[in-house]
């Protein structure tokens, strides 16, 4: 009678961070043999053990089996190093998670999340004053989740916010029945969507803005962390726009495959191709890059430029200078392009993304579909593109780079620490 139970603990994938199944064939068994001899029976054991762990199973917080790290029983070790040497799913019963008719290296991530608890203090986020652009938003919405986690809070999103508009431009469009996209909204995220602050009348409240989360720093393990915002990552794919609906300021909204179809076709889920990003950021980016450079060892100066020597060091190893080589642009520095198109290895296979389908969306999911990646550490949007990549179990990504004492290129903090770590935001 136990031969069920016994199975499902070690075949079924699950996740050892949120510690709500047991893992170990060996305590499991002795679990059963405990129990196997007491006065209830047999019988009656299995079915109210079968029922235990069926209802850990579908918890909310339960584990999803989904990703390279579920797989894999010693996964810490590839939360701490190089991410280009994830293993791929190896879940058979598990479909891979589809975007814009490409596949991911992940199943879907359990849907529900953390629902309101009565009596418990609320975090608002409302107002229209944001720190940075897109990029730096979709930071702070993770950030906002973990800080509601940290301080145990209810999470509330003032509907006309800049979190919500920042939000629903790329996700999550709001539909013709918004009620139905507040409570579907609310389901996935455990966070409530309120009109104005008399929903939350009689509750202790606690405003907080944008800034705030973007420099807040949990004091949290960094394994927990990433594990925690790699699962919000893929639930934000779950409804990723696709030209329906509007924000929650009425404006239509995007479609975030219109860069994978115009340039892919029909080809699009099976085609292999590079992006690189390249972003001056005006003024700022040589700035933010010395600051990158001074925390974490990379150069102050070669993502800025993207040269030849450079890309190549990156692309040449992964075997895809045979492949065509994408630049997404800010357009701020022309010179990027002209210097790849030139070089004999680069320049017949660099292409343009079309720009009557260009647009921040269709770019950033172009990017994080692609095959390999080569981003700016200074850039926030170069960084959710990486964090994206990671979440899908996608290998070759780049953004950390310097020269070694025999002036080769080499990666520096190649693990998720530069990410993800306390001043990486």
């Amino acid at each position: 009678p136990f031969r069920p139970l016994l199975y499902l603990n070690t075949h079924l994938p699950v996740n050892r961070h949120d510690a709500m199944v047991f893992q170990s064939p060996s305590i499991m068994s002795k679990f059963v043999l405990l129990f196997s001899r007491s006065r209830i029976g047999r019988a009656s054991i299995a079915l109210l053990a079968f029922g235990i762990a069926t209802f850990f199973l579908i918890a909310e917080d339960a584990p999803s089996p989904d990703n390279y790290l579920v797989d894999y029983p010693d996964h810490q070790r590839y939360l701490s190093n190089n991410s280009n040497n994830l293993p791929k799913v190896t879940n058979s019963a598990a479909k891979p998670m589809e975007i814009c008719g490409r596949e991911t290296n992940t199943s879907p991530p359990l849907v529900r999340g953390r629902p309101w608890i009565k009596g418990k203090k609320v975090l608002l986020v409302d107002g229209m004053n944001r720190s940075g652009r897109t990029g730096n938003n979709l930071r702070e919405f993770f950030h906002l989740f973990q800080y509601a986690k940290d301080h145990d809070y209810n999470v509330a999103i003032a509907k006309r916010s800049w979190l919500t508009k920042a939000l629903t431009e790329l996700f999550y469009a709001v539909q013709d029945d918004e009620k139905e996209w507040k409570r579907n909204f609310e389901y996935v995220f455990g966070a409530r969507i309120i009109e104005d602050d008399s929903e939350l009348d009689g509750m202790e409240v606690k405003k907080i803005k944008s800034t705030e989360l973007f420099y807040f720093q949990s004091e949290e393990n960094l394994n927990e962390r990433i594990w925690f915002e790699l699962k919000k990552t893929k639930k934000l794919f779950l409804s990723y726009n696709q030209g329906k609906g509007v924000t929650t300021f009425g404006m239509p909204v995007g479609d975030m495959c219109s860069v994978i179809d115009a340039t892919l076709g029909e080809e699009k889920s099976s085609a292999v191709y590079s992006v690189i990003h390249s972003r001056h950021l005006e003024e700022e980016g040589e700035k933010l890059l010395w600051w990158r450079s001074k925390l974490y060892g990379c150069d102050p100066y070669a993502a800025l430029h993207m040269k030849p020597d450079y890309v190549k060091s990156i692309l040449a190893p992964w075997g895809m200078l045979d492949h065509p080589i994408y630049l997404i642009t800010d357009g701020q520095d022309p010179e990027v392009f002209e210097r790849l198109q030139q070089d004999p290895d680069i320049g017949p296979q660099l292409r343009l993304v079309p720009p009557e389908s260009s647009w921040l969306g269709g770019d950033v999911t172009f990017a994080i579909m692609s095959n390999a990646f080569v981003g700016n550490p200074a850039s926030s949007l170069s960084s959710f593109i990486a964090h994206s990549r990671l979440a899908f179990g996608f290998n070759n990504t780049s953004l950390f780079r310097k020269k070694d004492e025999n002036g080769e290129w080499m990666d520096v903090c190649p693990g998720m620490d530069c990410l993800f770590g306390p001043k990486m935001a």
